[in-house]
């Protein structure tokens, strides 16, 4: 005997898919929460690096005096001893200055005079007139900000 399926009400008939639906409010919602991401991140990332920019200026400062033996006679050796909390706050003060350049290009001179200036002091080479025109140069840049 051979046996006949009939279909059951209902199941033949096909009923539009909400998948579309489902796949545009998940991209949707995928889309927007990347946007305000992009906007959050973003909003921050100026006001951070015209902190860091006024904090270099500031561990700039408390470094204190940079001797200036640019007019010493050529021969003569002139040896400065700087403490070591001058030494961390000249580095402090690079650091923070290559933060702020590489979140907003704007600081990006006062970042390169303060390195300038940092490597003249590591190297106790005060006599420099390129890190004694970058030590100036920062100088001026800070009180710009």
């Amino acid at each position: 005997m051979q046996q006949t399926l009939v279909p059951e009400a209902g199941v033949g008939t096909t009923e539009p898919s909400r998948r579309p639906q489902v796949l545009t409010a998940v991209a949707g919602f995928v889309i927007g929460g990347g946007v305000i991401g992009m906007l959050w991140a973003l909003s921050g990332v100026n006001a951070g690096a015209l902190e860091d920019a006024q904090h270099a200026c500031s561990a700039l400062a408390r470094v204190g005096t940079i001797p200036d033996t640019t007019d010493s006679a050529p021969g003569e050796r002139t040896v400065a001893v700087l403490a070591p909390e001058v030494l961390h706050r000249m580095t402090a003060a690079r650091e923070l200055s290559a933060a702020a350049a590489a979140a907003n290009d704007t600081y990006r001179p006062l970042a390169e005079h303060i390195d300038g200036v940092s490597r003249m002091v590591f190297s106790l080479h005060f006599n420099q007139i390129s890190g004694q025109r970058h030590l100036a140069q920062a100088e001026q840049l800070c009180t710009q900000l």
